[in-house]
């Protein structure tokens, strides 16, 4: 396992290079396994660990159902020792009687400085903690003026609830803005963004904010330096529920595209070549970049997390980075040489 520390400028703590998803614990994952593969990745030295209060609302669980399932777990180790936990808000349901979903309207509580007050302090009892490591919110909520949820993430970090906030599924200049309110409360900024990543890029469409974009990369490269707190990029998806490699398992439709079935055949032909998988290629290919990343990686075996655990030590010569890089570049200037010939 590789580590590395995220901080926001006042705190800081270090964390594995991968980060353990534990999106349906407690439900599609029964409790047993769940707990198999929390003890198995602490075992191999795995130390970030991540949920939220909503997830299992999804597939007909009450929401906050892999929440309790890390709190039997903590209890059974007698606290989380080394390992730092995230959890996320502000994505449960407001109305319990409507569905939850990603369209409008959504039913999500929002960052009302009454909702991230309510809900942090939920999340522990049900954690069973009396401190968050990382607590993000889990939409952005532009109803709520951005200096209140800013401000109240701040209050949660002043009185020792919470040690790095974050924020999730943002646009750029939303993140940017609510660091500099941050800056201007004195408060602590955000920390970490969570975003979708991976090695496969979705088609550019307005409106779509809950993807890492090349700015982000290159706004959290120039972090860290004096008025511009440090900031960290953990990435949600980064193997896409199994869809590269799994023919059941077709990619978000925003990511059906010919550049993406380029990189996903280069990608299955590297892995081959270095005898890896293609999961494990696509991580190492995240935690090496320019910008490293950090995997937030969905589990729901044992033989699951053991692949992905593989990929902690995998390094990727440069000129296997090189082509995974020019994979959909090659394919560009194929589409172009026709077009010039027809």
């Amino acid at each position: 396992m590789q580590y590395r520390t995220i901080s926001n400028g006042t705190t800081s703590f270090e964390v594995s290079t991968l980060c353990l998803g534990t999106m349906f614990f407690g439900t599609r994952t029964d409790t047993a396994t769940s707990l198999e593969i929390l003890d198995r990745f602490a075992d191999a030295g795995g130390t970030f660990v991540d949920t939220a209060n909503n997830y299992n609302a999804w597939v007909g669980g009450h929401g906050r159902d892999s929440e309790d399932v890390l709190g039997e777990w903590i209890r059974r180790r007698g606290g989380l020792g080394e390992v730092r936990l995230a959890t996320k808000l502000g994505a449960a349901k407001k109305d319990p009687a409507l569905p939850l979903q990603n369209v409008e309207p959504t039913n999500f509580q929002g960052l009302s400085a009454e909702v991230v007050a309510r809900e942090a302090r939920l999340s522990l009892q049900h954690l069973g903690i009396d401190r968050i490591d990382v607590l993000y919110g889990h939409v952005d909520d532009r109803e709520t003026p951005l200096a209140e949820t800013v401000g109240a993430f701040g209050q949660l970090q002043r009185e020792g609830l919470v040690g790095i906030s974050g924020i999730s599924n943002v646009a750029l200049w939303r993140l940017v803005e609510a660091r500099e309110e941050a800056l201007r409360q004195g408060v602590d900024p955000y920390g970490v963004v969570q975003q979708g990543y991976s090695y496969v890029y979705p088609s550019p469409a307005a409106g779509r904010t809950n993807d890492v974009s090349a700015d982000m990369l290159d706004y959290v490269a120039a972090a860290g330096v004096e008025g511009r707190p440090p900031l960290t990029i953990t990435a949600y998806s980064p193997l896409h529920q199994g869809a590269f490699t799994r023919d059941d398992k077709p990619m978000w439709a925003p990511m059906r595209h010919a550049s993406n079935r380029e990189r996903v055949r280069v990608l299955h032909d590297i892995a081959a070549e270095i005898g890896a998988t293609p999961n494990q290629v696509a991580l190492a290919w995240l935690l090496g970049g320019a910008v490293p990343v950090i995997p937030v990686v969905g589990i729901s075996t044992v033989a699951q997390l053991e692949e992905a655990l593989a990929a902690a030590d995998l390094v990727l010569d440069p000129e296997v980075r090189a082509r995974l890089d020019a994979a959909d570049l090659v394919l560009d200037a194929e589409m172009r040489a026709r077009l010039e010939l027809a």
